[in-house]
């Protein structure tokens, strides 16, 4: 090889040898796991060590062994697959947590390290843990027959159309009989879903009941409440009423912010109405300014009010870009007196704002 040639070799080697250095960093292998993060609900201290298991699947051409699993605390033991894997291949890591050693919620962090560079992978495992209380009668005032509750109504909290919402409830059975979870039945409408977690409570004994709210299947938004009828077919004469509060949201995936200008955008000239000193024998009617900023169609899902004392008329449903309206507000203040605070929830499809509140303050005479 002459001296051109070879110093032209060595020129072109010398470009290409960082590029195929940076393909194989680029090339790490890596592991893809089914979730990397589990919630395990409410546990009960004395339902024991609970267990849940996070699936892989080793994805590149080297071979692939678990080296180390690194545990945030004691209260987490693991088990894993200690076989060497092909590409294509599965293993399991299984975490048991001991629920005596938290009170609240937990979130504990697993550390999985493979022998393959830029294998160090972090999986969480999530829940509720219920510590046995001292007084466990005083825990649970609120008494349906045989069974003792911590509060009287079941708050869900705000619950989205995009996925269903679920809550545990715990209860104490004080009573002499055994509760089947396959005896359990309530008139729910299609939204609700009631559930017993354990297969059997036993006298004396704390248990779980599951609720499921669906705001896809409920289609409607604002605050609501339900009264329903649960009983155990193995129990005669054991039936209790559960009742659930809810705030329905529709959900809105986020946006990029050089789309803000682009979507429905809800202004209100006046988000805060002080009447001050007003007669219980006056009705009072106001109007507020309601505007689409934005450069699509704003749609006013709903008005919701918190009294009957209040009546709220929208001349549309519909504004366009640009476009105002003007919404009225009659309050009848008749059987009251003192501070009063009246609000008014509006919902639409600004997805930045899409509930937004007027307050009608006053103070009745």
């Amino acid at each position: 090889m002459n001296r051109f040639a070879f110093g032209l070799f060595a020129a072109l080697f010398s470009f290409i040898s960082p590029l195929l250095s940076l393909a194989q960093v680029n090339n790490v292998p890596k592991l893809i796991w089914k979730v990397n993060r589990i919630d395990i609900g409410t546990v009960l201290e004395e339902q024991g060590l609970q267990e849940a298991e996070f699936e892989f699947t080793h994805t590149q051409d080297s071979l692939f062994f678990i080296q180390d699993v690194w545990l945030e605390c004691g209260c987490t033991t693991v088990e894993y697959t200690k076989d060497t894997l092909q590409v294509g291949e599965s293993g399991k890591i299984k975490v048991s947590f001991d629920p005596t050693s938290a009170a609240g919620f937990f979130s504990k962090l697993i550390v999985v390290k493979g022998n393959l560079s830029g294998i160090s992978d972090s999986l969480f495992l999530e829940g509720i843990s219920v510590p046995y209380p001292s007084d466990i009668r005083r825990a649970y005032p609120v008494v349906q027959g045989p069974l003792g509750f911590r509060l009287r109504k079941v708050n869900m909290g705000d619950v989205f159309d995009n996925e269903p919402k679920i809550k545990y409830v715990e209860f104490f059975n004080q009573g002499d009989d055994l509760l089947d979870k396959g005896a359990l039945r309530s008139e729910t409408p299609p939204y609700l879903q009631i559930s017993q977690v354990q297969q059997f409570v036993r006298p004396q004994e704390r248990g779980l009941l599951m609720i499921r709210y669906d705001g896809k299947l409920r289609n409607d938004l604002g605050f609501f409440e339900d009264v329903i009828p649960v009983r155990w077919e193995n129990v005669e004469g054991l039936e209790i009423n559960l009742e659930i509060i809810a705030d329905l949201f529709e959900y809105f995936p986020p946006i990029q912010k050089s789309d803000l200008n682009e979507v429905p955008q809800l202004f209100i000239a006046q988000k805060e109405i002080d009447l001050r000193e007003i007669s219980s024998k006056t009705v009072i009617r106001r109007t507020v300014t309601l505007t689409n900023q934005g450069r699509q169609t704003l749609e006013i899902r709903k008005i919701q009010g918190n009294c009957e004392c209040l009546k709220i008329e929208a001349p549309k449903d519909k504004l366009e870009p640009g476009e105002s309206m003007e919404l009225s507000l009659i309050f009848d203040p008749v059987g009251r007196k003192g501070i009063d605070q009246r609000n008014i929830y509006i919902f639409s499809n600004d997805p930045v704002n899409p509930v937004q509140l007027i307050v009608l303050k006053s103070r009745i005479e």
